[in-house]
């Protein structure tokens, strides 16, 4: 079973009451209105960097998710059928039930001294955000980096969360260093849809205001304009607004996604539709009646529009302030004969 390296054994192990992959964990609840009605279950994971299947078609190999869940709670998240491999439910238990990896720095630090890493780069955010609100008490964040940071190990970082410029000191030091993205998801700037959809996350402006801040500080950062959803924020007016901020915010990149609705996600939005906009209904049944994805001739209609648009509004002309940043100093890496390192 792919989630058995987050098993233990221990005391309440019995208990039919507890999930079974959190037998033995720590489990907390902290009388705060930010985790109010939220359970974490703090496990010593056996692995952190993941290899991805090749299957899954995405621009990288290896990935660190510290967590699992996501107190964001957006209704859409692809990521919601993960948590059923862990005997919860895809719906209020993904948003609620948060599987935090305690020792995720520790072994960071290990897996990346290992004489079998390739030093590949490092995915983060991918999954669920690892920049979410449990992150400010867990703080696995800055080990993480800190990993990342002396082993001159390339890495991204993909977040909804403001709280990654809490770490814009060990994201400056990483770029002087190695290769370090970020990329800000922000996919409408319709309030009212943010407040309806996400409604766990910082504020789109803020996101936006985040972004240009990594960029000022020389740490390079886009944003995933993801998710578009259609009849929502799919408008010609609405795409306008959105790319626009994302341009003034300085953005070197734009990468646009039409929302896409997995197993899990499907039966979690399209119940959440039916009671918001049942008139939606018959139409999202229309585009995605076959599968996950929206037909292909509708995801290129909306995203030619937002390219277009990223090219009226000059999205990634404004010259990042890493390129006017002194270049990286050289770092030796190990080789199979340390005792001949000679260091650059």
């Amino acid at each position: 079973m792919r989630w058995d390296n987050l098993r233990l054994a221990g005391p309440g192990r019995d208990d039919p009451a507890v999930p079974l992959f959190a037998r033995g964990a720590v489990t907390r609840t902290f009388d705060t209105p930010e985790f109010r009605g939220m359970t974490f279950y703090e496990i010593q994971a056996r692995s952190i960097i993941n290899r991805v299947p090749g299957a899954s078609r995405v621009p990288f190999d290896y990935t660190i998710n510290p967590y699992r869940g996501c107190g964001h709670r957006c209704i859409y998240c692809f990521a919601r059928k993960t948590h059923e491999y862990l005997d919860l439910d895809a719906g209020a238990d993904f948003d609620s039930k948060i599987v935090v990896k305690v020792n995720a720095a520790e072994l960071a630090r290990k897996e990346l001294a290992s004489p079998r890493w390739g030093g590949h780069h490092v995915a983060m955010g991918t999954n669920v955000d690892c920049y979410q609100r449990a992150e400010g008490r867990y703080r696995l964040m800055r080990g993480i980096l800190t990993a990342l940071r002396d082993a001159a190990n390339p890495f991204s970082i993909l977040t909804k969360g403001t709280l990654i410029l809490r770490d814009l000191d060990l994201l400056t030091e990483a770029a002087d260093v190695t290769d370090v993205g970020a990329s800000v998801s922000v996919g409408f700037v319709d309030p009212d849809v943010w407040r309806a959809v996400e409604p766990g996350t910082p504020n789109p402006g803020r996101r936006l205001e985040t972004c240009a801040t990594l960029n000022d500080n020389g740490v390079a950062c886009g944003v995933l304009m993801a998710p578009i959803l259609p009849y929502l924020t799919d408008s010609p007016a609405q795409l306008d607004r959105t790319v626009k901020a994302i341009a003034d915010a300085g953005a070197t990149h734009l990468s646009p996604i039409v929302l896409h609705l997995r197993p899990g996600a499907r039966e979690w939005w399209l119940t959440w539709l039916s009671r918001e906009h049942p008139r939606l209904v018959p139409r999202y049944l229309e585009l995605y009646g076959r599968g996950a994805y929206a037909p292909k001739s509708y995801q290129q209609r909306v995203t030619s529009l937002v390219r277009e648009l990223a090219e009226r509004h000059g999205v990634g002309r404004a010259t990042p302030a890493r390129a006017r940043r002194v270049p990286p100093r050289p770092i030796a890496r190990p080789s199979p004969q340390p005792e001949q390192l000679r260091l650059l």
